[in-house]
């Protein structure tokens, strides 16, 4: 029987959900790209709505569909809403109104792919990039 060789580097067909950048959207809204960085037509994101927070209602041009990966919430999509848990599916159409409550004490969390990727995120990944840069040079410049 051949052995098969796991090695320990980054690959474009499986993620690390370690290795995957992070940003907050809002006060209690986190966000992790898993992919649409490298140049994919579509993105996978978790966005996790911390326990005590809403994302306010809100559209945009991407579709988005998904699984509810962890949590529970209020979720509104359109004219339509309904208490959602783990492993509970929905469609949002592009440009449709939606907005989310976290319900309990535990983040709720989306497993959500749009298409085409949310060129946003991407700036906002780049801005956070950019500051973190910046914060490193302070502080070693401040530790001369």
């Amino acid at each position: 029987m051949e052995s098969v060789k796991i090695q320990d580097k980054r690959s474009p067909f499986f993620i690390n959900i370690e290795d995957a950048p992070k940003f907050m959207q809002m006060e209690g809204l986190e966000t992790t790209i898993l992919t649409g960085i490298h140049g994919e037509k579509m993105m996978m994101a978790l966005n996790a709505t911390l326990p005590g927070h809403s994302v306010p209602t809100h559209s945009h041009k991407h579709e988005q569909i998904g699984m509810v990966y962890g949590g529970k919430a209020k979720l509104r999509i359109g004219d339509e809403e309904r208490i959602v848990k783990k492993g509970d599916f929905y469609c949002i159409p592009s440009n449709t109104p939606h907005s989310d409550t976290c319900i309990g004490d535990e983040p709720f969390i989306m497993l959500d792919i749009f298409y085409p990727l949310r060129k946003d995120f991407l700036k906002k990944l780049r801005s956070k990039s950019r500051t973190l840069k910046m914060n490193r040079n302070i502080y070693r410049d401040f530790n001369k």
